[in-house]
């Protein structure tokens, strides 16, 4: 859980350090979002290879070696000097060490230690993101403002690199590794093996999923769905949210407490929809979270002024409880049409598509932002997509194929 908390807020940071690099650096917004895009980008491709990594290798290992890396990563930007040094490091590195500790670690955490309560659990690790951006954010934005955007990017590779031995000692790689069974299993009953790769390389067994899975009507629509959750939320939101409300006036370090807020509201939202999951079918679940992300997005850009209205604490309470309230519902029907053998990798390139989304997304909207000099086209962009993805969802069978992704051998 700390990880995917520290994970999320590493990740999120990034929006509240636009400013000040342009400022310092002379950089242009289309050449910070497009180092913003990158990271996005890898973030959501690493994903399906990490989650076959940890199959594999084991979440240990795998969780500590991110970490490792963004600690890495966020270190050598103190001493960069070069918008290609900001693409390497934030882009590439950062994005590679976020993107092995995404949502695809706490689906398999889920679908390892837990047969009951299993959206629930997905819920509490989906909300672990919106912790992190609680956490981390405004304290990043305090430090950006005030002593630098070094300081920033220091606090991360030092509470990355802290939480290395903390991994090594406490995380267990699976129920079995220490004498007990998933919570729920019968304890009479030998406990499954998960579903790991030896005799293949990671790399193919993420390749090979992505192959059969590809045949589904079904994946394509999760993987469409979830591209535009990505479009609307980390690429959108996440990135341009504090640019966007400062172009109105609105102090960064208030817009930055302000999606930190969202962040509150989305933990409640995240938990909520992963006991609603256990309970009502998750194809309506998703049609009402996109309708309602939808129908804000379209708002919020006359929401925005120099002073923080009640209007907008009213966006900030909708689209907080609907953030990542999408992720528990998803995995679940990942894991009906796809089978529990599957569910990770098949999860991750479905959550690949959500963060090659974020990545178009954080580009589009900075691209918008230079030519225009506003946002009004992106917050209009991603309320039209959420509302088609909202009545898209309609089109998943209600109940499973027959034919599920069978492991390659």
């Amino acid at each position: 859980m700390g990880a995917l908390v520290a994970a999320a807020g590493f990740r999120s940071s990034t929006g509240a350090l636009l400013g000040p690099l342009e400022d310092e650096f002379g950089w242009s917004r289309g050449t910070t979002s497009g180092a913003v895009s990158l990271n996005l980008v890898v973030y959501g491709l690493t994903a399906p290879f990490a989650a076959a990594l940890m199959e594999r290798f084991g979440l240990r290992r795998v969780v500590a070696a991110s970490l490792t890396l963004v600690a890495v990563g966020s270190g050598l930007t103190l001493v960069m000097t070069s918008a290609w040094q900001l693409w390497l490091l934030w882009g590439f590195a950062i994005g590679v060490g976020t993107g092995s500790l995404a949502l695809v670690f706490g689906a398999i955490v889920a679908n390892r230690w837990f047969v009951r309560h299993r959206g629930v659990v997905v819920g509490v690790f989906s909300a672990a993101s919106s912790t992190g951006q609680l956490v981390f954010l405004p304290a990043i934005a305090h430090l950006a403002d005030g002593p630098g955007w070094r300081w920033a990017a220091g606090l991360v590779a030092a509470f990355a690199l802290l939480l290395v031995p903390l991994v090594l000692l406490l995380l267990a790689d699976s129920p079995a590794s220490v004498g007990t069974t998933a919570y729920g299993a019968d304890p009479t009953l030998a406990a499954p093996v998960p579903a790991a790769a030896p005799a293949r390389g990671a790399a193919r067994t993420a390749v090979d999923t992505l192959r059969e899975c590809s045949r589904s009507k079904v994946f394509w629509i999760l993987f469409g769905t979830f591209w535009i959750c990505g479009w609307s939320t980390n690429g959108l939101i996440g990135t341009h949210f504090i640019a966007a409300s400062h172009d109105h006036g609105l102090p960064e370090t208030t817009a930055a407490s302000l999606l930190a807020l969202i962040g509150i509201f989305d933990i409640v939202g995240t938990v909520a929809s992963g006991w609603l999951t256990d309970r009502v079918d998750s194809r309506y679940l998703l049609l009402v979270y996109y309708l309602l992300r939808g129908l804000s997005l379209l708002a919020v850009p006359y929401l925005l002024a120099d002073v923080v209205h009640p209007s907008l604490f009213v966006f900030i309470v909708f689209y907080g409880l609907d953030w990542v309230a999408t992720v528990p519902p998803t995995v679940a029907l990942c894991r009906a049409h796809f089978g529990p053998e599957r569910a990770g990798v098949v999860f991750g390139w479905v959550f690949a598509a959500h963060m090659v989304g974020a990545g178009v997304a954080a580009s589009f909207a900075g691209l918008v932002r230079q030519g225009t000099g506003d946002y009004l086209a992106a917050w209009l962009t991603a309320g039209v997509l959420c509302l088609a993805a909202a009545f898209a969802v309609l089109a998943i069978p209600r109940e499973p194929s027959s034919r599920r992704v069978t492991p390659a051998t």
